[in-house]
């Protein structure tokens, strides 16, 4: 099966410990212990259409445990996942909402579980990890 958007906040409110800080324009970030892993992005000017120049009104920022694992995630250029300049050396991969079905539910799953990982305290992630 494909994800979809709802899939997005259904696998983030599925960690522990979660709680959702209400961004701008209704758009919801995504934290545990007070640090975001998942946020929906207000359009800015370091997203936009290469074609038409108008900012990407879709884009969702998720957190990912190392540099490594956002260069696996963006370097393929049929992969759903990319960065902007705006986001060099910040442990976060984009992926545009219009673009999730080209996901599986598992590979969004697995991406939103590393991106709480990478966020949560080490007591948490080893009580979540020794749960599973």
């Amino acid at each position: 099966m494909n994800a979809t958007v709802q899939d997005v906040h259904d696998f983030a409110l599925r960690m522990p410990h979660v709680t959702i800080y209400p961004g701008t324009a209704g758009r919801p970030i995504y934290q545990v212990g007070g640090k975001s892993f998942v946020f929906f992005r207000n359009p800015r000017p370091d997203a936009v259409d290469p074609q038409t120049g108008e900012r990407y009104p879709d884009v969702i920022v998720i957190w990912v445990p190392s540099e490594s694992d956002k260069q696996a995630l963006v370097q393929d250029p049929r992969s759903p996942f990319f960065t902007t300049p705006h986001f060099d050396g910040h442990p976060s991969v984009l992926v545009r909402e219009c673009r999730l079905g080209e996901l599986t539910k598992a590979e969004l799953a697995e991406v939103i579980e590393d991106a709480w990982l990478s966020r949560a305290s080490k007591k948490r992630r080893e009580s979540w990890l020794a749960a599973r």
